[in-house]
């Protein structure tokens, strides 16, 4: 195994699929399953969330390092992956926390089975269509410069900084890689599946939506709508925070989900 793996996380096989899987922690599990931006295992909120939780951060196929199969190729064959791995580690009684694209896969995991999954949580997910055919309810972030694109994403951009001069070669490529597959992924129709938004009411576990309300690149209308077609779901806003809740306010995301898991 190469050095970058030993020191992001373990591969394991999911399907016949070599995944990365970061794991920390002991007790309840929590699955995490991260945003367009990949997942970082040096992240602050990964060490808070295992103080609380049996913490378990997949890649997703085709990010990190993990494999993607050529078959694999839309959001709904990932939520079918995600339900093969919480079979494939036995995980139950888990706490599904989704943010962003993440969010967008934790919920298509969620209207198709919950057998497993106790709590939803959804920070500024993607996945649905809000507005009508010609209405753009997200930025493009396809045509964004990096520097206007993270601006746009966070309340404060230096929360999320790479510099490629001084960057490894491992991480350049799993940036790259990590680009490369949310556009596969998410690019049309783009950020959102057709369907997912007349399924949502299937989702009968208590849910929680959690928004930075410092995103640019979808307005908290469109995350009070993704709320309002789960059935009793709770919405939170997290202010000084923008897309990615977790990075820029670790402490206040993890505790928002040790409140609601306990409430």
């Amino acid at each position: 195994m190469p050095d970058a793996l030993a020191e992001s996380g373990s591969m394991i096989q999911v399907a016949g699929i070599a995944t990365e899987v970061v794991r920390r922690g002991s007790g309840r599990p929590l699955l995490f399953l991260h945003p367009e931006l990949g997942l970082d295992p040096e992240a602050p909120v990964i060490d808070r969330l295992a103080q609380r939780f049996a913490f378990v951060g997949p890649s997703h196929p085709g990010f990190g390092h993990s494999a993607r199969p050529g078959w694999l190729t839309s959001v709904d064959d990932l939520s079918y992956f995600h339900l093969d791995l919480l079979d494939a580690l036995d995980l139950r009684d888990v706490v599904l926390v989704g943010v962003g694209f993440g969010g967008w896969i934790a919920a298509e995991l969620a209207v198709k089975c919950q057998d497993r999954i106790s709590h939803l949580v959804l920070a500024n997910p993607a996945g649905i269509k809000t507005g009508g055919p010609e209405d753009r309810d997200m930025q493009d972030i396809f045509s964004m410069s990096e520097e206007t694109l993270l601006a746009a994403s966070f309340a404060d951009p230096a929360a999320w900084s790479f510099d490629p001069r001084t960057a490894s070669e491992d991480a350049i490529h799993v940036k790259l890689r990590n680009r490369e597959s949310v556009t596969l992924f998410a690019w049309s129709p783009y950020m959102y599946s057709p369907n997912l938004v007349h399924r949502l009411h299937r989702i009968r576990v208590p849910s929680l939506v959690l928004w930075g309300t410092s995103d640019d690149i979808a307005p908290e209308s469109y995350g009070r709508a993704f709320c309002g077609h789960i059935g009793g779901a709770r919405f939170e806003p997290v202010e000084g925070a923008g897309r990615f809740v977790h990075i820029e306010k670790p402490d206040t995301f993890a505790g928002r989900i040790e409140a609601f898991v306990d409430g």
